[in-house]
């Protein structure tokens, strides 16, 4: 498993359709089988900043599987206006540092 991050800059008056475009994207996320989950947060202290989680099977499913897929281009043609406001994006392997908090 990986975990990608992007981080988004969005205006003020873009974050209510970006919010949206996300919403309608998630439909594509929920579909593909190498998507294992994901969240969008907004940064309570700074709101034009945004950061996408998404945790993928592999880099290989995610960049070859996701990325072929009629899924990406849905999810593509819903986000595609949202490009230019990446400020980040990259894959990161998981570490042993971890919390069991939530394990029963």
């Amino acid at each position: 498993m990986i975990v990608e991050y992007i981080r988004y800059t969005i205006p003020a008056e873009k974050r209510a359709a970006f919010e949206s475009a996300y919403s309608q994207a998630s439909a594509s996320l929920d579909a593909s089988p190498h998507c294992l989950s994901y969240e969008l947060s907004r940064a309570v202290d700074e709101p034009e900043a945004y950061v996408l989680r998404i945790e993928w099977d592999s880099a290989e499913g995610h960049l070859q599987g996701f990325r072929s897929s009629p899924e990406f281009r849905a999810f593509f043609t819903a986000i595609g206006p949202y490009v230019g406001n990446i400020a980040e994006m990259r894959h990161y392997g998981l570490t042993n540092v971890v919390s069991d908090k939530g394990a029963s």
